[in-house]
């Protein structure tokens, strides 16, 4: 028997399945009785009645995931292109440390959008820019910020991803949900499931919600371990977490980010983030086949998806920051000969991760008063680095139309992938 992962093929060594196994998802059955909730038929709750399965997870803190040889050069072949996309980004912005900051904030925005995507949680580049700004009417667009919300407390947590970080992550990522307060940053008390209106006809349902804390920590107890290839591991405990689903909403957001911290966390990443989310976002129908497969026991096809994202994530990336560092330099051509002390030179950086600007933010990031951010957005008008896009006296926002068309470039390409 073979094992298929993303156009490869993975023989298990030694002709044993034991190479890329774990233990299966088992199952305990259960009784549900729909509730007549005054909106379904007496046919309905008949269908939606009766016995179900909820999965009881394996534990996985101990578990020897002995990985086929060339799986597992795939995953530290995976791992070192992160690696050196990392040190590429550090190299390339070593001359020009002031849009570092920019640069990582602007891949962190990527990769979450691009997790949000896998949801069909879909944004305009600008849309997301204008939410930046408390400037956007779309709810999908506030959901997208509460995930860089999350990926922000993932990195910063990297530390010590522990149970406690799990439930920061997720407080940060629904902050910016309206209606979701109640189960910020709280493991579920209910039964949760996926697909369909019942659990009797659900394609999936996680673990009652009084197993979930051992199995998460279980899960940290995994992930702390230095003794596995990251990319594995990182797939592997994504996996896990997708299956336990702690929390009401916001599981796969959640779950993804957590990958940001780990490979944060196990110094793959040191400085920058790469959007691995875009590199899944291109097969999405893979990425959720590899994680039934991981409750069969499979995890070949995980770890192969994953080490194909960062892959794509790490080649794509680097034409990301090559193109957006391109708009910086075009840009200061454009201001020329002004005055080396105007702030116009310091609004450039900001502009690679805040393509829509208005006044302020630019006070807030760069410590100056209204007078100086207006003449810094006068002179960046004049040279055609910025155009103003309300034509109003009041909520005016000043766009930077070539770093906008990079971004949107860039996600158009992901979704023709």
């Amino acid at each position: 028997m073979e094992t298929e992962g993303h156009g490869r093929t993975y023989p298990p060594a030694g002709g044993s399945l034991v190479a890329t196994t774990i233990p299966a998802v088992t199952y305990e059955e259960h009784t549900w009785v729909a509730a007549d909730d005054g909106m379904t038929s007496r046919r309905q709750r008949a269908a939606g009645t009766g016995t179900y399965r909820s999965a009881l997870t394996p534990r996985i803190a101990a578990i020897d995931p002995r990985l086929p040889g060339e799986l597992a050069a795939d995953a530290e072949e995976a791992a070192a292109v992160l690696a050196r996309f990392d040190a590429y980004t550090i190299a390339t912005l070593g001359q020009d440390a002031q849009t570092l900051g920019p640069m990582s904030a602007v891949l962190l925005r990527t990769e979450s959008a691009s997790s949000s995507e896998i949801e069909n949680i879909t944004v305009g580049v600008r849309q997301l820019a204008l939410a930046e700004l408390a400037e956007s009417r779309s709810a999908n667009a506030r959901t997208v910020i509460g995930n860089v919300h999350a990926m922000e407390a993932a990195l910063a947590l990297a530390g010590r991803l522990d149970t406690d970080a799990i439930l920061g992550m997720h407080r940060a990522l629904l902050s910016t949900q309206r209606g979701w307060e109640q189960h910020a940053g709280q493991l579920r008390e209910q039964l949760v499931w996926i697909g369909t209106r019942s659990p009797v006809t659900a394609q999936f349902v996680p673990p009652q919600h009084h197993l979930v804390p051992d199995a998460l920590t279980d899960l940290t107890t995994f992930m702390a371990r230095e003794d596995l290839p990251v990319i594995a591991q990182a797939a592997i405990a994504h996996a896990q977490f997708e299956t336990i689903h702690p929390f009401v909403d916001g599981n796969g957001r959640t779950g993804r980010a957590l990958v940001g911290g780990l490979l944060r966390g196990k110094e793959i990443l040191r400085s920058t983030i790469a959007p691995v989310s875009a590199g899944l976002l291109r097969d999405p129908d893979g990425y959720f086949a590899a994680l039934t497969a991981y409750r069969t026991g499979d995890i070949a096809p995980i770890i192969a998806r994953f080490s194909e994202a960062s892959r794509y994530a790490a080649t794509s990336g680097t034409t990301l920051v090559d193109a957006l560092l391109e708009q910086v330099q075009m840009s200061r051509e454009q201001l020329g000969r002004v005055r080396p002390q105007s702030h116009a030179w310091s609004v450039l950086p900001h502009l690679v991760s805040n393509p829509v600007v208005n006044s302020r933010l630019l006070k807030q990031r760069l410590g100056v008063n209204d007078v100086a951010v207006q003449r810094a957005l006068s002179t960046l008008t004049e040279r055609g680095v910025l155009r103003e896009s309300t034509g109003q006296s009041r909520n005016r926002v000043w766009v930077h139309q070539g770093i906008l068309e990079v971004l949107e470039d860039y996600a158009t390409a992901i979704r023709r992938a």
